[in-house]
């Protein structure tokens, strides 16, 4: 492990810090690709079966969402909601219940984060703070010194209870979207090839068309929260994030003083 010395501390190097952060092409082809190249080639009679198929291809993301907890030494809300939504596809389709339950399935998730995200609100614990504003990809040690010194942690409160009404739209947004995918790809009976062969297609699609649009909504919210923060901290936009070049550029200033000093001593 690198390290730099600091005022005779020891400080991790940034790039180490983050060595453990998720690799989103991983997730992506753990918890998409393989599923889906599952359930529309392999899910046909003559090869898995549509309950064997569906059973393998639920196996991954389910899989990945345990190494992951394994590794984080947490779980939080979104990856429990993750969980409980793989398990419920893999309930309906093994145990061949109504296929509109998919429909429901798929728009009671993201409907449950954005009523969390505004009950939420209400409590000690706001989801939109592991959402936009948490130590992962904000400096909050600067932000919240800049806070202070501003008198602005009130204001900063009142942003961030704006920004919880647009990530909650931006879930609300994927609900409706969800259902009306799924409403217009399942129509085959649960339990059948067709069905594992629609609920691929379902799948493939979920992405250009719920995933971006309510991305784009959350991408909104952010800039605007990170805008807002901007303004009351005095920050530049860049200054407002965690980033490990910056880290690193910071450390490294120090370096030189740190070894003319113990030059000096020798």
């Amino acid at each position: 492990m690198t390290v730099f010395f600091l005022n005779d501390e020891i400080i991790m190097n940034p790039k180490d810090r983050k060595k453990n952060k998720e690799n989103p092409l991983v997730s992506i082809l753990m918890n998409i690709i393989v599923p889906v190249i599952i359930l529309t080639k392999l899910a046909k009679e003559g090869y898995l079966g549509p309950k064997l198929g569906l059973a393998v291809a639920l196996l991954f993301p389910l899989a990945y969402g345990f190494l992951s907890w394994k590794r984080d030494g947490k779980a939080n809300f979104i990856s429990v909601v993750g969980f409980v939504s793989v398990l419920l596809t893999g309930v309906i389709g093994i145990f061949e219940f109504p296929s509109d339950w998919i429909a429901y399935k798929e728009a009671s998730v993201p409907f449950l984060i954005g009523v969390a995200v505004l009950v939420s609100m209400r409590t000690r614990f706001p989801l939109v703070r592991k959402i936009l504003y948490n130590e992962d990809l904000l400096d909050m040690e600067k932000i919240e010194q800049r806070l202070s010194l501003h008198n602005a942690k009130q204001q900063m409160e009142r942003v961030l209870q704006k920004a919880s009404y647009l990530v909650a739209a931006s879930f609300l947004l994927s609900t409706v979207l969800n259902f009306s995918l799924a409403k217009i790809l399942i129509k085959s009976p649960s339990g059948t090839t067709a069905f594992a062969e629609e609920l691929g297609r379902m799948t493939a699609l979920s992405y250009p068309v719920i995933a971006l649009p309510s991305t784009l909504v959350l991408l909104v919210a952010m800039w605007w929260t990170y805008r807002k923060m901007g303004q009351l901290t005095g920050l530049k936009f860049e200054e407002l994030f965690d980033l490990p070049d910056s880290k690193e550029k910071q450390d490294k200033d120090f370096l030189p003083e740190k070894e003319s000093s113990d030059n000096k001593k020798c």
